[in-house]
């Protein structure tokens, strides 16, 4: 179910009529600095798009992260300076969809990864599009079925998109939930039996210090713990411990107490970053792990946000590179060998698709006080709470 187009009209009224210094809640989220390094890194991505939009990448997942980069700073598609760098971009992935609804023309074992984001980006692109063409609709439609249909019998999902007994690992599960609270953001239908499943899975991956999963939650709350790639207690990553936080809050389990436990590691190593980074375009956590810490920093809010966004937000703003003498680098942020999912070494890339991963999470991140994204914009929905328990 969509919202009727009036409704989508008044929304998009609303979104244009504010710019990012009403959005922003102060200097202290946005200030002159940080919006000035937004600036030259979505340059830098509309500078170095190419003609078929996808940055000389067939990862459909990285395509989208340009788009939504746009997206972030309030320009929707074919709307605003870059909209029609977004429509190119959102263009190239629709065009590359398989008639199965899977968004994924690179290698099989990537199926669901970049199935998941791709299908995100989609799902916020409709809800920026105040009438939202047949083929945009049918594409994330599909894509959307796919996601249930492949779904494992334990609730997670495997990187190739096929259902079967268990899932791979945390990582997929959490694009597959940005996917899905997308569909809700845009005012689609999601079953719910899919979202209880996949919580029940995301459950399943967090341990406790003392590795005894199968403790009774008076014990494990008793002590640290965090979200691990695998259900095994495997690779207990910052990255980690801040997709299984997304994956609670996009589900509506805004008082699980799994999500306090991790936040308190997330922002303990945000808390240990240098002060003063080098003007080398690096980035304070590789980029898939920041792309998860700002979101989980942002959907937590309250001190968590206040404390530890301004340390992302400035170190982004020194280390990007500013070289206005080569339009290749200016503009841009180094994610050399970017990994491209959680689990520690494994698919990396490189090149002009490992700088697009890079600049992309580098101009998010500082968007995301603008709120212009429909899933920024909606914060806690109780009705999600009530409705996946």
């Amino acid at each position: 179910m969509r919202w009727p187009w009036m409704m989508r009209f008044a929304a998009f009224l609303c979104i244009a009529a504010l710019g990012p210094s009403v959005r922003a809640e102060g200097e202290w989220e946005i200030n002159d600095a940080s919006q000035q390094a937004l600036d030259r890194g979505l340059e830098w991505l509309a500078r170095n798009q190419g003609a078929q939009g996808n940055w000389e990448s067939n990862d459909l997942g990285l395509v989208g992260m340009g788009a939504l980069a746009f997206m972030a700073a309030g320009h929707g598609p074919g709307r605003g300076r870059y909209g029609q760098n977004v429509q190119k971009a959102l263009d190239y992935v629709i065009t590359n969809a398989k008639p199965s609804g899977l968004l994924n023309i690179a290698n099989g074992q990537r199926d669901m990864y970049n199935h998941g984001l791709a299908t995100f980006v989609l799902g916020q692109g409709h809800g920026m599009s105040t009438f939202p063409d047949r083929r945009f609709n049918d594409t994330l439609d599909r894509a959307l079925r796919l996601i249930s249909n492949t779904q494992c019998e334990d609730g997670g999902w495997d990187y190739q998109a096929r259902r079967q007994q268990r899932g791979h690992d945390l990582s997929l599960a959490v694009m597959q939930a940005k996917a899905l609270r997308s569909a809700v953001d845009s005012g689609l239908d999601v079953p719910p039996e899919v979202i209880n499943l996949a919580i029940k899975s995301v459950r399943e991956h967090y341990c406790p210090q003392d590795g005894r999963r199968d403790a009774p939650e008076s014990v494990q709350q008793s002590q640290p713990g965090q979200f691990t790639y695998t259900k095994g207690g495997g690779g207990g990553t910052v990255a980690m411990a801040a997709a299984g936080v997304v994956c609670l809050q996009e589900f509506g389990q805004y008082d699980d107490w799994r999500i306090g436990k991790n936040m308190e590691l997330i922002t303990e190593q945000i808390k240990l970053l240098p002060k003063a980074p080098q003007r080398d375009g690096t980035m304070p956590f590789d980029a898939y792990t920041l792309y998860y810490v700002g979101q989980a920093l942002y959907q937590v809010s309250g001190e968590n946000w206040n404390e530890c966004y301004p340390l992302l937000r400035d170190y982004l703003t020194h280390s990007q590179i500013v070289d206005a003498a080569n339009p290749n680098r200016h503009g841009q942020w180094r994610d050399e060998g970017a990994k491209i999912h959680g689990k520690g070494g494994g698919g990396r890339v490189g090149g002009k698709p490992g700088e697009l991963f890079g600049t992309a999470v580098g101009c998010f991140i500082l968007a995301i006080p603008n709120r212009y994204l429909p899933i920024l914009q909606e914060g806690r929905i109780e009705s999600l709470k009530e409705r996946f328990e």
